[in-house]
C-alpha cells in the first residue's frame, strides 16, 4: 500500500509539468554538479563499501512543481554509477529525487547548511541474505553545507543516511542501512 502511494505521488509529479517546452526550459535552467559518493553500510552489518561517480541538477522547487511551497527550497535530481565492495566489485547504479532546505540563519564564514531528503530507485548487483530483489527503493535524507573557493567555484559536502528496501514488493525485504558522504563540484 505504501509502494502504491510513493509511485502515485512520483507520477503525479512528473505529470504536474505543464507542457514540453516547460520542461525543456526547466533543464536550461538547472545548477548542475559532478558528484563523487563513498558510503558504508552499518545494518546488517559493515560489511558494505561502495563508491560512485554522478551528476546532479538543481532548481527552485517552484519552477518545477506546481504546488505551493517554501521560496528558499530547492529541487535536486541525481543519478550516479559505481562499485560496491562485498568484498568483490559489483555495479550500483541510482536516480534519486530530494528537496533541500538552506538553512539561511546558520550560514558563517561563507559556509551555507542545508538539510535535504528524498527517494530513488537503486539497482545493486548484488544481494544480501533476504534482500529479495536487486532494483529496490531507496530513502534519504542528509545535511550539508555549500560554499565557494577563493576562485569563485562553488562545491558542496553532504552527510547522508541511505537505505536499500524493496518496500515488500518481494516477501524478503530485508534492507541495508549506509552512511553516505557525497561531495560535489557545480559547473
Amino acid at each position: 500500500m505504501i509502494t502504491c502511494r510513493i509511485i502515485l505521488a512520483l507520477l503525479t509529479g512528473l505529470l504536474s509539468f505543464t507542457s514540453i517546452s516547460h520542461a525543456e526550459t526547466i533543464w536550461q535552467q538547472a545548477q548542475w554538479a559532478t558528484t563523487a559518493t563513498l558510503g558504508n553500510s552499518y545494518s546488517p552489518g559493515n560489511e558494505l563499501r561502495f563508491g560512485q561517480l554522478g551528476l546532479s541538477a538543481t532548481w527552485d522547487y517552484a519552477h518545477v512543481w506546481a504546488h505551493r511551497a517554501p521560496k528558499e527550497l530547492k529541487f535536486k535530481v541525481e543519478g550516479a554509477a559505481g562499485l560496491a565492495s562485498t568484498p568483490h566489485c559489483r555495479a550500483i547504479v541510482s536516480a534519486n529525487m530530494l528537496a533541500a532546505y538552506p538553512l539561511e540563519a546558520l550560514t558563517c564564514c561563507g559556509l551555507r547548511p542545508f538539510v535535504e531528503a528524498g527517494i530513488g530507485l537503486i539497482y545493486t548487483d548484488y544481494q544480501v541474505d533476504n534482500q529479495g530483489l536487486r532494483l529496490n527503493f531507496n530513502p534519504v535524507v542528509g545535511l550539508g553545507g555549500e560554499f565557494a573557493t577563493l576562485s569563485g567555484q562553488r562545491w558542496f559536502v553532504t552527510a547522508r543516511l541511505h537505505h536499500l528496501s524493496n518496500g515488500e514488493l518481494h516477501h524478503d525485504n530485508r534492507g541495508i542501512n549506509s552512511i553516505v558522504l557525497q561531495i560535489g563540484r557545480h559547473f
